[in-house]
């Protein structure tokens, strides 16, 4: 599937007979009008191409200025084909095209965040420019697989990644490091997830406050504003906006530099990382050394990329199942506690950057809060106030167009389940019961809450 024209998503009015599936966003497409007034449909325009744009070194004519000096890939759709998200390595294979490896030591920073590695920063970088800079290291993933049974008799065989390090140019990791595979989510409706009010948010988690399934809010470092506040995107809920989402993107895996992220990612100890040019003041096709920072993401460039992301909605679902599936599915889903977690349906406010956004019903199955997932899910890495078995309910929206969008069906944050089922089984701790239900119901029953998530 092509990605969708930015605006022209939000444009589209979902209307559904009524027995039919809610949609996962109905976008009123009146609404058109005012983005059109406001200027934001060029914007939004503007934005799409320097998504697509690779970035470069300077004097290379065939991308924009800033690339690296130390990075993971040079674009954000080698990340995001399609807007989408991207999969986990095969086994024996390197972490690339999406996936990268996060990295901190025990301790936080000065905003309460985790702590970087004093050699290799909080990412990975496998990649550097030739011939000036020397890459950080490569990561492998290979598989460990365990048997799942279910009630019935059936089994399935599940898959537990394990990374290994080669090449590391500065030193071993050491055993006080903490390091956590991510797979890059798919983009869309982050828009709308940013437009549900806060109130609305902490909500969830009193009503859940002191039951078996309990989230709680990250509370993080607001760059911007200078100040901690609600975290609401990242695996776990690490960034407040999608603004700093895309800023933090640009430079841990792009190493570009902006107004918010300005010091490139260069640890102490790599000397010619930091020495190298594309680091300080000089940069440009006629840049010269000025003594002056310059941001390598003008902030114009910034608010286009921001505003693109932030009108991507999701694609209307596909016809796949019958009134009387999605009513028998939903049962189901319910029934398994699923939905206590993956609320159906959320509520935009007021405050959007696009009017089209304000007072949509969004039913995107999340609430935005961080849960306790179990031991076989843990990472070991605090984020902010995120523990190590903690992360932020995943939407479901589209993930059954996980295939047709990018060619496979990999999910949870590190790809490690290869479709909807097995991302089910692994979940533990506040969702052991519902997994537990899961194992316990008959094929035609499983099949029928699968189909349910892959039509969501």
């Amino acid at each position: 599937m092509a990605a969708l024209p930015a605006l022209a998503a939000l444009a589209v009015g979902f209307i559904a007979a009524a027995d039919a599936p809610p949609e996962p966003a109905a976008v009123d497409p009146a609404r058109y009008e005012d983005a059109q007034r406001l200027g934001l449909d060029e914007l939004i325009s503007a934005g799409r191409r320097k998504f697509q744009e690779p970035r470069s070194l300077r004097n290379d004519i065939e991308g924009v200025w800033g690339l690296g000096p130390t990075f993971n890939e040079v674009s954000c759709p080698q990340c995001h084909p399609n807007n989408g998200r991207s999969a986990a390595p095969g086994d024996g294979r390197e972490v690339e095209r999406g996936m990268v490896i996060r990295l901190s030591v025990a301790g936080t920073t000065s905003e309460g965040g985790p702590t970087p590695h004093p050699h290799y920063g909080d990412q990975l970088q496998n990649r550097a420019i030739a011939g000036r800079v020397p890459r950080e290291g490569q990561a492998f993933v290979t598989y460990r697989e365990r048997e799942m049974r279910f009630a019935d008799g059936e089994s399935i065989m599940l898959r537990e990644p394990q990374v290994t390090f080669k090449n590391l140019q500065f030193g071993e990791l050491g055993g006080e490091a903490m390091i956590s595979a991510r797979t890059a989510p798919m983009l869309f409706g982050l828009g709308l997830l940013e437009a549900v009010p806060e109130d609305a948010i902490l909500a969830l988690a009193r009503q859940q406050r002191g039951h078996a399934i309990s989230g709680k809010p990250n509370y993080v470092w607001d760059v911007e504003a200078g100040k901690t506040v609600l975290g609401r995107f990242g695996w776990k809920a690490t960034q407040p906006s999608v603004l700093q989402q895309v800023a933090a993107a640009l430079l841990n895996d792009i190493g570009a530099t902006s107004v918010l992220f300005p010091v490139d990612n260069c640890p102490a100890v790599q000397t010619l990382c930091r020495s190298d040019p594309t680091t300080t003041d000089c940069g440009g096709v006629n840049g010269g050394c000025t003594g002056n920072l310059i941001a390598e993401v003008l902030p114009s460039r910034l608010r286009t990329l921001t505003l693109y992301i932030q009108s991507l909605q999701i694609p209307p679902r596909p016809a796949v199942l019958t009134p009387q599936q999605w009513q028998r599915g939903e049962q189901l889903f319910i029934q398994a506690q699923c939905a206590q977690c993956h609320v159906p349906e959320l509520e935009t406010g007021d405050a959007v950057a696009i009017p089209a956004l304000a007072r949509v019903s969004v039913r995107a199955y999340t609430d935005l809060l961080l849960h306790d997932m179990g031991e076989d899910l843990a990472d070991s890495r605090p984020d902010f106030q995120a523990d190590g078995r903690e992360w932020r309910t995943a939407p479901l929206w589209g993930v059954g167009l996980l295939p047709q969008l990018n060619g496979h069906s990999d999910l949870l944050h590190d790809g490690r389940a290869r479709n909807i089922t097995e991302a089910i089984l692994w979940h533990g701790g506040e969702a052991e019961l519902s997994r537990a239900a899961f194992q316990r119901m008959p094929k035609t029953e499983r099949e029928a809450l699968v189909s349910f998530v892959a039509a969501l």
